[in-house]
């Protein structure tokens, strides 16, 4: 009788500790791994880092397979241009992307000669660098890097190919209630200027807004668990770093 009642008792509690992880993980914080090298140099392949759900209010993507318990988003919160956010593609619905904001709903966004135009004017950017070493998958590039800044004030570090691949192209404009992403890393990017793969992004399929990072490992040296590796493998400089 104890055993059954010790069983029953433990039952509950992971089932009630369950239920919390949930809630947390769906109406507060989630953290999310970084598998690519879209958004370098600010987003690191490794990067693992914590994105708040509540940020631009509540959909059925805000909770672990995107259930269909309701429709459209409430509390909703009107994300601010230069948010790095996480968001579910248009595509499926399903894979998890982070991108910057760039375009808000009626803006218009065109490259020409690979400068970035919003609402026809050039945004601004300074360079930075013209000799840094970046990824581009497994392959290293070599890029221009430069401050970009937007026309609310948001400041962020871009890079371009030295070639300037992705130089001019069609106007883009914004439908109502979706949103325009492009990724840091501009020329090793799959983002809004895509449409068949990620186009323009729909409100209700926002995730999260990404706040800092909480840990970060170059796994191309070596495993986590391989301790003896931790001086090289771990990047502590990146912990509880905010992302901008």
């Amino acid at each position: 009788m104890l055993n059954k009642k010790f069983l029953k008792e433990n039952l509950k509690t992971l089932i009630y500790a369950l239920i919390i992880a949930v809630l947390i993980r769906s109406l507060i914080i989630q953290p999310f791994y970084i598998p690519s090298s879209s958004m370098e140099p600010n987003l690191l392949v490794g990067d693992r880092l914590f994105v708040t759900k509540y940020s631009y209010g509540y959909s059925k993507h805000s909770f672990p397979f995107s259930p269909p318990i309701f429709q459209n988003r409430f509390f909703f919160k009107e994300p601010e241009r230069g948010d790095v956010i996480v968001f579910k593609t248009p595509a499926d619905n399903r894979t998890d992307y982070i991108k910057r904001l760039v375009g808000l709903p009626g803006d218009k966004i065109q490259f020409i000669d690979s400068n970035l135009y919003l609402n026809s004017i050039e945004i601004f950017k300074s360079r930075l660098s013209e000799n840094d070493v970046i990824y581009c998958g497994d392959r290293k590039i070599e890029v221009f890097t430069f401050d970009e800044k937007l026309p609310n004030g948001k400041k962020y570090k871009t890079v371009y190919l030295k070639n300037f691949s992705f130089e001019n192209s069609d106007i883009f404009t914004v439908p109502e209630e979706h949103y325009f992403f492009l990724g840091d890393n501009r020329d090793c990017s799959k983002d809004s200027r895509f449409l068949t793969s990620v186009g323009y992004v729909h409100r209700d399929n926002l995730v999260g807004k990404a706040q800092f990072i909480f840990f970060s490992s170059d796994r191309s040296i070596g495993s986590i668990f391989a301790f003896w590796r931790w001086n090289k493998s771990i990047r502590f400089d990146r912990f509880f770093k905010n992302i901008v």
